[in-house]
Protein backbone atom coordinates (compact mmCIF):
# COMPACT_ATOMS: atom_id res chain seq x y z
CA UNK A 1 0.00 0.00 0.00
CA UNK A 2 0.99 3.60 -0.45
CA UNK A 3 1.71 5.51 2.78
CA UNK A 4 -1.58 7.31 2.42
CA UNK A 5 -3.49 4.08 2.04
CA UNK A 6 -1.64 2.51 4.96
CA UNK A 7 -2.89 5.21 7.29
CA UNK A 8 -6.39 5.37 5.78
CA UNK A 9 -8.46 3.47 8.33
CA UNK A 10 -11.87 4.51 7.06
CA UNK A 11 -14.07 1.44 6.85
CA UNK A 12 -11.63 -0.72 8.78
CA UNK A 13 -13.10 -3.40 11.02
CA UNK A 14 -11.54 -4.61 14.27
CA UNK A 15 -11.52 -8.10 15.76
CA UNK A 16 -10.88 -8.26 19.51
CA UNK A 17 -9.31 -11.61 20.38
CA UNK A 18 -7.60 -13.55 23.15
CA UNK A 19 -4.62 -15.81 22.51
CA UNK A 20 -3.88 -18.80 24.75
CA UNK A 21 -0.13 -19.51 24.69
CA UNK A 22 -0.57 -23.05 26.00
CA UNK A 23 -3.07 -24.22 23.36
CA UNK A 24 -1.95 -21.84 20.59
CA UNK A 25 -5.58 -20.90 19.96
CA UNK A 26 -7.03 -17.45 19.34
CA UNK A 27 -10.60 -16.83 20.51
CA UNK A 28 -12.70 -14.03 19.04
CA UNK A 29 -14.46 -11.95 21.68
CA UNK A 30 -16.15 -9.38 19.45
CA UNK A 31 -16.01 -7.82 15.98
CA UNK A 32 -16.37 -4.07 15.59
CA UNK A 33 -17.31 -2.00 12.53
CA UNK A 34 -14.74 0.62 13.55
CA UNK A 35 -11.15 0.88 14.70
CA UNK A 36 -10.50 -0.15 18.30
CA UNK A 37 -6.99 -0.37 19.71
CA UNK A 38 -4.71 -1.50 22.49
CA UNK A 39 -6.65 -3.65 24.98
CA UNK A 40 -5.65 -3.63 28.66
CA UNK A 41 -6.71 -6.54 30.89
CA UNK A 42 -8.01 -5.68 34.36
CA UNK A 43 -6.19 -7.00 37.42
CA UNK A 44 -9.28 -8.93 38.53
CA UNK A 45 -9.60 -10.54 35.09
CA UNK A 46 -13.19 -9.42 34.51
CA UNK A 47 -12.87 -6.79 31.80
CA UNK A 48 -10.74 -5.26 29.05
CA UNK A 49 -10.35 -1.59 28.23
CA UNK A 50 -9.55 -0.17 24.80
CA UNK A 51 -9.59 3.13 22.93
CA UNK A 52 -11.74 4.01 19.94
CA UNK A 53 -12.45 7.38 18.31
CA UNK A 54 -10.71 9.21 21.14
CA UNK A 55 -12.68 7.62 23.95
CA UNK A 56 -11.93 4.74 26.34
CA UNK A 57 -14.31 1.78 26.60
CA UNK A 58 -14.78 -1.15 28.93
CA UNK A 59 -15.54 -4.65 27.59
CA UNK A 60 -17.00 -7.09 30.11
CA UNK A 61 -15.53 -10.49 29.30
CA UNK A 62 -18.35 -12.57 30.81
CA UNK A 63 -21.20 -10.76 29.04
CA UNK A 64 -19.61 -8.95 26.09
CA UNK A 65 -21.18 -5.70 27.29
CA UNK A 66 -19.44 -2.53 26.10
CA UNK A 67 -19.65 0.74 28.04
CA UNK A 68 -17.93 4.07 27.54
CA UNK A 69 -15.88 5.30 30.48
CA UNK A 70 -16.83 8.84 31.45
CA UNK A 71 -13.83 11.03 30.68
CA UNK A 72 -15.37 14.50 30.36
CA UNK A 73 -13.08 16.73 28.27
CA UNK A 74 -10.46 13.98 27.88
CA UNK A 75 -11.95 12.91 24.58
CA UNK A 76 -9.02 12.53 22.20
CA UNK A 77 -7.16 9.56 23.67
CA UNK A 78 -4.63 7.57 21.68
CA UNK A 79 -3.62 3.94 22.17
CA UNK A 80 -1.19 4.52 25.04
CA UNK A 81 -2.98 3.82 28.32
CA UNK A 82 -2.64 1.66 31.44
CA UNK A 83 -5.01 0.67 34.22
CA UNK A 84 -4.35 1.78 37.78
CA UNK A 85 -3.59 -1.39 39.80
CA UNK A 86 -5.97 -0.27 42.55
CA UNK A 87 -8.90 -0.51 40.14
CA UNK A 88 -9.93 3.15 40.52
CA UNK A 89 -9.39 4.18 36.91
CA UNK A 90 -7.10 4.31 33.92
CA UNK A 91 -4.21 6.57 32.98
CA UNK A 92 -4.50 7.74 29.36
CA UNK A 93 -2.59 9.74 26.77
CA UNK A 94 -4.88 12.52 25.54
CA UNK A 95 -4.24 15.06 22.79
CA UNK A 96 -5.17 18.35 24.42
CA UNK A 97 -7.08 21.03 22.58
CA UNK A 98 -4.58 23.85 23.11
CA UNK A 99 -1.84 22.34 20.93
CA UNK A 100 -2.94 18.84 19.92
CA UNK A 101 -0.06 17.22 21.81
CA UNK A 102 -0.38 14.11 23.96
CA UNK A 103 -0.42 14.52 27.74
CA UNK A 104 -1.05 11.94 30.43
CA UNK A 105 -4.25 12.14 32.48
CA UNK A 106 -6.00 9.85 34.90
CA UNK A 107 -9.68 9.24 34.33
CA UNK A 108 -11.78 7.62 37.03
CA UNK A 109 -14.33 4.85 36.88
CA UNK A 110 -16.54 6.72 39.37
CA UNK A 111 -16.96 9.59 36.91
CA UNK A 112 -15.06 12.30 38.77
CA UNK A 113 -13.07 14.93 36.85
CA UNK A 114 -9.87 13.75 35.13
CA UNK A 115 -6.49 14.69 36.61
CA UNK A 116 -3.49 15.95 34.61
CA UNK A 117 -0.19 14.18 35.36
CA UNK A 118 2.27 15.49 32.73
CA UNK A 119 1.99 19.17 31.78
CA UNK A 120 4.91 18.68 29.38
CA UNK A 121 4.11 17.26 25.94
CA UNK A 122 4.15 15.11 23.98
CA UNK A 123 4.02 12.26 26.50
CA UNK A 124 2.88 8.73 25.63
CA UNK A 125 2.11 6.43 28.55
CA UNK A 126 3.09 2.75 28.63
CA UNK A 127 3.89 1.53 32.12
CA UNK A 128 2.95 1.71 35.80
CA UNK A 129 4.61 0.19 38.85
CA UNK A 130 2.76 -2.63 40.66
CA UNK A 131 2.03 -0.26 43.55
CA UNK A 132 0.60 2.34 41.16
CA UNK A 133 2.93 5.07 42.37
CA UNK A 134 5.13 5.65 39.30
CA UNK A 135 4.42 5.93 35.56
CA UNK A 136 6.82 5.21 32.69
CA UNK A 137 6.33 6.84 29.31
CA UNK A 138 7.90 7.89 26.02
CA UNK A 139 8.29 11.64 25.62
CA UNK A 140 9.77 14.03 23.09
CA UNK A 141 11.88 16.70 24.72
CA UNK A 142 14.10 19.02 22.67
CA UNK A 143 13.77 16.86 19.56
CA UNK A 144 14.67 13.54 21.21
CA UNK A 145 12.26 10.71 22.04
CA UNK A 146 13.30 9.04 25.27
CA UNK A 147 11.90 7.16 28.24
CA UNK A 148 10.88 9.05 31.34
CA UNK A 149 9.29 8.27 34.68
CA UNK A 150 7.13 10.44 36.91
CA UNK A 151 5.18 10.08 40.13
CA UNK A 152 1.56 9.13 39.43
CA UNK A 153 0.66 12.14 41.53
CA UNK A 154 2.60 14.43 39.17
CA UNK A 155 5.74 16.47 39.72
CA UNK A 156 9.14 16.43 38.09
CA UNK A 157 9.97 13.81 35.49
CA UNK A 158 13.15 11.70 35.33
CA UNK A 159 14.86 10.87 32.04
CA UNK A 160 16.15 7.28 31.79
CA UNK A 161 17.48 6.95 28.22
CA UNK A 162 19.79 9.06 26.10
CA UNK A 163 20.61 6.59 23.32
CA UNK A 164 20.36 7.52 19.65
CA UNK A 165 16.97 7.33 17.99
CA UNK A 166 13.53 6.50 19.31
CA UNK A 167 13.19 4.85 22.73
CA UNK A 168 9.60 3.82 23.39
CA UNK A 169 7.13 1.44 25.03
CA UNK A 170 8.47 1.26 28.62
CA UNK A 171 6.78 -1.24 30.96
CA UNK A 172 7.62 -2.27 34.50
CA UNK A 173 7.91 -5.93 35.34
CA UNK A 174 5.78 -7.55 38.06
CA UNK A 175 8.20 -6.52 40.80
CA UNK A 176 8.78 -2.97 39.56
CA UNK A 177 12.51 -3.74 39.38
CA UNK A 178 13.00 -3.70 35.61
CA UNK A 179 11.59 -1.80 32.64
CA UNK A 180 11.17 -3.45 29.25
CA UNK A 181 11.12 -1.12 26.25
CA UNK A 182 11.98 -0.91 22.56
CA UNK A 183 14.73 1.15 20.95
CA UNK A 184 16.16 1.72 17.48
CA UNK A 185 19.68 2.41 18.80
CA UNK A 186 21.04 -0.75 17.13
CA UNK A 187 19.75 0.25 13.67
CA UNK A 188 16.59 -1.86 13.90
CA UNK A 189 13.82 -1.46 16.43
CA UNK A 190 14.51 -4.11 19.07
CA UNK A 191 13.44 -5.08 22.59
CA UNK A 192 15.55 -3.93 25.54
CA UNK A 193 15.43 -4.24 29.30
CA UNK A 194 16.90 -2.01 32.01
CA UNK A 195 16.73 -1.56 35.74
CA UNK A 196 14.02 0.79 36.93
CA UNK A 197 16.60 3.52 37.57
CA UNK A 198 17.74 3.38 33.92
CA UNK A 199 20.94 1.43 34.53
CA UNK A 200 22.07 -1.77 32.80
CA UNK A 201 20.28 -1.16 29.51
CA UNK A 202 20.47 -4.51 27.72
CA UNK A 203 19.36 -5.54 24.23
CA UNK A 204 17.03 -8.57 24.44
CA UNK A 205 16.24 -9.29 20.75
CA UNK A 206 18.62 -9.32 17.80
CA UNK A 207 16.38 -9.66 14.74
CA UNK A 208 18.39 -8.75 11.66
CA UNK A 209 15.39 -8.38 9.32
CA UNK A 210 12.56 -7.43 11.67
CA UNK A 211 11.58 -4.39 13.69
CA UNK A 212 10.33 -5.47 17.10
CA UNK A 213 7.93 -3.27 19.06
CA UNK A 214 6.23 -3.17 22.46
CA UNK A 215 7.64 -6.03 24.53
CA UNK A 216 4.97 -6.86 27.12
CA UNK A 217 6.11 -8.68 30.25
CA UNK A 218 3.60 -11.13 31.77
CA UNK A 219 2.31 -10.74 35.35
CA UNK A 220 4.42 -13.72 36.48
CA UNK A 221 7.56 -12.20 34.88
CA UNK A 222 8.13 -15.41 32.89
CA UNK A 223 7.03 -14.42 29.38
CA UNK A 224 7.25 -11.48 26.98
CA UNK A 225 5.02 -11.00 23.92
CA UNK A 226 5.83 -8.44 21.21
CA UNK A 227 4.86 -7.41 17.68
CA UNK A 228 7.30 -7.56 14.76
CA UNK A 229 7.27 -5.85 11.35
CA UNK A 230 9.42 -6.93 8.40
CA UNK A 231 12.28 -4.60 7.50
CA UNK A 232 10.74 -3.92 4.07
CA UNK A 233 7.39 -2.74 5.50
CA UNK A 234 8.49 -0.05 7.93
CA UNK A 235 11.42 2.11 8.87
CA UNK A 236 12.79 1.22 12.33
CA UNK A 237 10.98 4.12 14.02
CA UNK A 238 7.55 3.38 12.50
CA UNK A 239 4.68 1.34 13.91
CA UNK A 240 1.94 1.79 11.36
CA UNK A 241 -1.42 0.10 10.81
CA UNK A 242 -2.52 -2.14 7.94
CA UNK A 243 0.52 -4.39 7.78
CA UNK A 244 1.12 -8.12 7.98
CA UNK A 245 2.85 -8.57 11.32
CA UNK A 246 3.87 -11.35 13.67
CA UNK A 247 3.31 -11.75 17.38
CA UNK A 248 6.35 -13.31 19.04
CA UNK A 249 6.92 -14.86 22.44
CA UNK A 250 10.00 -15.08 24.65
CA UNK A 251 10.15 -17.26 27.76
CA UNK A 252 12.41 -17.00 30.77
CA UNK A 253 15.07 -19.71 30.51
CA UNK A 254 17.72 -21.21 32.76
CA UNK A 255 19.62 -19.60 34.30
CA UNK A 256 16.76 -17.44 35.58
CA UNK A 257 18.17 -14.19 34.17
CA UNK A 258 18.29 -15.48 30.57
CA UNK A 259 15.55 -15.56 27.93
CA UNK A 260 14.70 -17.76 24.97
CA UNK A 261 14.98 -16.61 21.38
CA UNK A 262 11.62 -15.13 20.29
CA UNK A 263 9.30 -17.58 18.53
CA UNK A 264 6.46 -16.60 16.22
CA UNK A 265 3.13 -17.63 17.73
CA UNK A 266 0.72 -15.82 15.41
CA UNK A 267 0.66 -14.04 12.05
CA UNK A 268 -2.02 -11.43 11.45
CA UNK A 269 -3.03 -8.23 9.66
CA UNK A 270 -2.58 -5.36 12.05
CA UNK A 271 0.29 -3.40 13.58
CA UNK A 272 -0.70 -0.06 15.09
CA UNK A 273 -3.34 -0.84 17.72
CA UNK A 274 -2.74 -4.60 17.89
CA UNK A 275 -0.84 -4.71 21.19
CA UNK A 276 0.46 -1.19 21.86
CA UNK A 277 0.06 -1.67 25.61
CA UNK A 278 0.27 -4.59 28.02
CA UNK A 279 -2.73 -6.87 27.56
CA UNK A 280 -1.75 -9.96 29.57
CA UNK A 281 -4.45 -11.67 31.61
CA UNK A 282 -3.75 -12.09 35.33
CA UNK A 283 -3.15 -15.82 34.74
CA UNK A 284 -0.12 -15.03 32.49
CA UNK A 285 -1.41 -17.64 30.06
CA UNK A 286 -3.56 -15.44 27.82
CA UNK A 287 -3.29 -12.00 26.29
CA UNK A 288 -5.71 -9.84 24.32
CA UNK A 289 -4.97 -8.33 20.92
CA UNK A 290 -6.70 -6.74 17.94
CA UNK A 291 -6.50 -7.74 14.29
CA UNK A 292 -8.07 -5.77 11.46
CA UNK A 293 -9.90 -6.02 8.18
CA UNK A 294 -8.90 -3.12 5.93
CA UNK A 295 -11.72 -1.19 4.24
CA UNK A 296 -13.73 -3.37 1.92
CA UNK A 297 -10.97 -5.92 1.37
CA UNK A 298 -11.98 -9.17 3.11
CA UNK A 299 -8.58 -10.72 2.30
CA UNK A 300 -6.85 -8.38 4.79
Amino acid sequence: MSPGETWNRNGDKSILQVFDIETGEAKILKEFDCVIEAPNWSADGTFLTYNSNGRIYKFEIATGEVTEIESHYVDNCNNDHVLDPDGSGIYVSHHTKEDGLSRIYKIYFDGREPRLVTPLAPSYLHGITPDGKTLAYCAERNGSYDIYTISAAGGNETRLTTAFGLNDGPEYDCNGEYIWFNSERSGRMQAFCMKADGSEQTQMTHDLHWNTWFPHISPDCQKVVMVAYTETDVRPGEHVPNKNVELRLMRRANPADSWSVPETILKLFGGQGTINVNSWAPDSRRFAFVSYIHGDNPSK
